[in-house]
Order: C-alpha cells, then structure tokens, then sequence
C-alpha cells in the first residue's frame, strides 16, 4: 500500500491550494479516506474524510465552509481544496487509510504572508 500526497508549498492568507494523494496496492474504490494535519508542537488533527463513493464527506469544525474533500475512483486519487487559508491551517498534512496503519509521507501546507 502506498499513498503519494503533493501540493502542498507556501501561500499567503486568503490563498488555495489543492493537495492530493495517489493510493496505490490496494482496491481504492472499496475504501473511504481521510485527510489528516499536524501542526508544530501539536499532535495530529482529523481535517475531513470522504466514504468510499464519494458520497459522504464530513469535516473538522475549523475547516467547514473553505476545505472541500473529493475522490476520483478511475484515478485512485483523493483530493482536498482548500480555499480561504489561514495561518493556523500551516500544518503537514496527511493522507490516511482509516482502520489502518497506512498514511502518506505529508505535504508541508505554510499560510503566511
């Protein structure tokens, strides 16, 4: 099993990025995901997670209204807009497999101006 984030890099407050996370060695269509972050001296932060069709999503309070998860199944890539960003969204942040011990290598995610 292996999950690849990228897009993550420096933007300044109020900006967006888009992260995603390419899975592989496993049947991505048949499990929901989450996307995780931890900030420095913080421990890890569930951001928001999406069921395995796409149809369910839910999300950290922090997050409601900028932050949209999504999937495309025929690609095996989960992704996460983030829109409106500020500085306490700087964080690494983390694709993971829930129920597992599978999570992806993080994409440092820096809100500055």
């Amino acid at each position: 099993v292996q999950l690849v984030e990228s897009g993550g890099g420096l933007v300044q407050p109020g900006g967006s990025l888009r992260l995603s996370c390419a899975a592989s060695g496993f049947t991505f269509s048949r499990h929901g995901m989450s996307w995780y972050r931890q900030a420095p001296g913080k421990g890890r932060e569930l951001v928001a997670t999406i069921s395995s069709d796409g149809g369910s999503t839910n999300y950290a309070d922090s997050v409601k209204g900028r932050f949209t998860i999504s999937r495309d199944n025929a690609k095996n890539t989960v992704y996460l807009q983030m829109n409106s960003l500020k500085p306490e969204d700087t964080a690494v942040y983390y694709c993971y497999r829930p129920l597992t011990s599978y999570w992806g290598q993080g994409t440092q995610v820096t809100v500055s101006s």
